[in-house]
């Protein structure tokens, strides 16, 4: 029998403790060891559960029982997570977590810690929730180079977009449904600002290039700028707006890494994708496109692909799974406005004929996109592809000829 414990006993952690008791019998024979859940840590009290003789107030408890052999972080956020996580790898305990937050700050730090002491760190359940990917990346697709990543990784600003695009709901009422339908959190900004989705494609982008990827080295843009008016020229432009996260390996040995909306081609594997489901491509050198597709959050998803993990670590306490990546550098990443990009524009002008005069003489040419019923004033194009520094000055050159931009949106190669 091996000893676990689960920190943290919110969705995703009841979600844990229900899988491994309902699916007890059938997890015992895929790991070939019983598991049993020793302790649950959790600040608040559970009357009347029925592992109410499980749960704990001391971290100290679960940090000092020798027959404690894997910990479940499941708590979510740096603080104390990392602290925990951190002294349990050092005590000689493998540690599995869902806590996207946690691995794009923390993962080079805590991978070297579990590599010193013979331990696994496995976080599965970090991108994507239920749907399979770090393991894909790690050894299914370990004999390919991988030329790109690109997904949709945030379920929330699918949601929201998806509503947009298929029923004409404005950001604002649309995120106001999230929200009731328990899709958005009460403070919405780490999905609609893009942050949740930043850390996704850092877990991804460190994983497939070997090297830590932090947050802060990546431009994130999110959704509350979207208006209907974009999603109406998306679809005249021939596809659909979705917040993309995406990593490329540049010649120079730097990546390219970006989280912004962007408009997607129709024929894209990625632009129907819809609702709160994710989909994320992995382009390799040897196999070409491979799409992942599946709901990315949600308690029973996440909770499987953490357990997933559980059983795999029973599986290597002897052999440890390589899973590593070295720590990063500042000039890892390649600043995003030296980019080759196009760039729709959404823009306003008391003279359009004068305005898109002055549009053709400073870009060069540029393809017009119109909808019905435009906001007097209100014009929209499409550039050619670019350095987007060299599109951000050509902008800056329209403003004094009487054209305010009102809205970016890059396009997407995908």
């Amino acid at each position: 029998m091996v000893e676990i414990a689960v920190m943290g006993y919110g969705v995703v952690g009841s979600g844990v403790v229900e899988v491994l008791t309902n699916h007890a019998e059938n997890i015992a024979k895929r790991s070939k060891e019983r598991i049993d859940i020793k302790y649950i840590l959790d600040l608040r009290e559970f009357p009347g559960s029925p592992f109410e003789s499980k749960f704990t107030k001391s971290f100290d408890t679960i940090l000092n029982d020798p027959e404690v052999k894997i910990v479940v972080e499941v708590m979510g956020g740096l603080n104390p997570a990392f602290d925990y996580v951190k002294r349990c790898l050092e005590a000689g305990k493998s540690v599995v977590t869902s806590n996207k937050e946690l691995v794009a700050a923390k993962g080079a730090e805590l991978l070297k810690i579990a590599q010193k002491n013979n331990l696994n760190f496995l976080f599965e359940a970090s991108v994507g929730g239920g749907i399979p990917i770090i393991r894909p990346i790690s050894q299914c697709l370990a004999a390919n180079d991988v030329v790109e990543i690109a997904g949709i990784l945030n379920g929330t600003t699918n949601f929201i977009l998806t509503k947009m695009i298929r029923e004409q709901m404005t950001f604002e009422d649309t995120l106001a449904l999230a929200q009731k339908l328990g899709y958005a959190e009460r403070d919405p900004a780490a999905d609609v600002e893009g942050q949740d989705a930043c850390r996704k494609i850092c877990i991804l982008s460190s994983l497939a290039y070997g090297k830590h990827v932090y947050p802060d080295q990546v431009h994130t843009e999110g959704i509350t700028k979207i208006a209907l008016a974009d999603v109406e020229y998306a679809a005249a432009w021939g596809g659909v707006v979705k917040l993309i996260g995406q990593v490329k390996m540049m010649e120079s040995g730097k990546l390219q890494v970006i989280v912004c909306p962007m408009f997607i081609p129709r024929e894209s594997q990625l632009a129907n994708v819809d609702d709160v489901f994710n989909g994320i491509m992995v382009r390799g050198d040897s196999t070409g496109d491979i799409v992942f597709y599946g709901k990315g959050a949600g308690k029973l998803p996440t909770a499987s692909a953490v357990v997933a993990d559980v059983i795999d670590c029973v599986k290597h306490f002897r052999a440890r799974k390589y899973l590593y990546w070295e720590d990063g550098s500042k000039d890892y990443v390649e600043d995003y406005l030296l980019n080759e990009v196009a760039m729709f524009v959404r823009a306003e002008t008391d003279d359009e004929d004068l305005a898109f005069k002055n549009i053709n003489q400073i870009f060069g040419g540029v393809t017009r996109l119109s909808r019905k019923k435009p906001a007097r004033g209100e014009i929209a194009f499409v550039t050619e592809v670019m350095r987007e520094k060299e599109i951000v000055a050509k902008l800056a050159e329209l403003e004094p000829l009487g054209v305010t931009v009102k809205n970016t949106i890059r396009i997407g190669d995908l």
